[in-house]
């Protein structure tokens, strides 16, 4: 399917306006790189996306591509197997398209909870709340928070998701303040409450200055760092009692 894009369901400008003004330093990058805009490829469900999204997990996107569309060839025009047509294909079929034992099972599990209505169809996903989604999309095998946390935001447009253990959104952050390491998740996620609601705008521009500044200077963001502990205090030791 051709990836395409459209603005999201919110005021975009009114989030731009708000963040250059909040946050002097996203400023430039507001100007001077691409909007943030959702993805719209005729994959309408969660379930087809979330299909996609599980092959893709761990590899390199060539090969991802090569699986998935192997795995489309099993479902009918054009399109990916459905819930019950997943739920029919022998697991021996989908090792042999290039899914691992845990993708292929994943997929199974996937097709089985949208069956049952865990995982909802996009106009219920539309109505649900980022928490309950978070919930309901992370009981699927395999399905993490950050892979919730994309369909919330290039799927859904949902303007206030902060995804933070996401690698390029960690980097820009650095890029961005001029740091030497990547911040901490909860550190991020402290940082991050000087923008909201528009905390999804705010990660597009971390990735913005990630790709802006390239990879040469990405590889140079350090790990965070640990937290220091504090050495112990030394145990006072027991007074002893006189005998009376």
């Amino acid at each position: 399917m051709t990836k395409e894009f459209r603005l999201p369901p919110f005021d975009l400008r009114l989030a731009m306006d708000t963040l250059a003004a909040r946050d002097p330093q996203l400023a430039p990058l507001i100007k001077e790189t691409q909007e943030f805009r959702i993805e719209t490829d005729g994959a309408e469900s969660p379930y087809e996306t979330l299909l996609e999204a599980i092959a893709y997990q761990s590899i390199s996107g060539k090969a991802a591509a090569t699986i998935f569309g192997r795995i489309k060839a099993l479902g009918s025009n054009g399109r990916p197997p459905s819930p019950e047509q997943m739920l029919k294909l022998r697991k021996p079929i989908l090792r042999r398209a290039g899914l691992s034992e845990a993708k292929a099972l994943a997929m199974k599990d996937l097709a089985q909870k949208t069956i049952d209505g865990v995982v909802p169809t996009f106009e219920q996903a539309e109505k649900l709340s980022d928490e309950e989604l978070v919930k309901r999309l992370v009981a699927v095998r395999g399905i993490g928070a950050w892979t919730v946390e994309m369909f919330l935001i290039f799927r859904l447009g949902r303007p206030d998701v902060l995804p933070i253990h996401d690698l390029g959104v960690k980097k820009g952050w650095s890029i961005t303040y001029d740091k030497k390491h990547m911040p901490r998740p909860k550190e991020l996620l402290a940082f991050g409450e000087r923008w909201r609601p528009y905390r999804t705008v705010a990660s597009w521009y971390m990735w913005r200055a990630c790709q802006r500044a390239g990879s040469a200077a990405a590889r140079k963001i350090r790990p965070a760092q640990a937290r220091r502990r504090k050495p112990a205090k030394p145990k006072r030791p027991a007074s002893k009692r006189l005998p009376r």
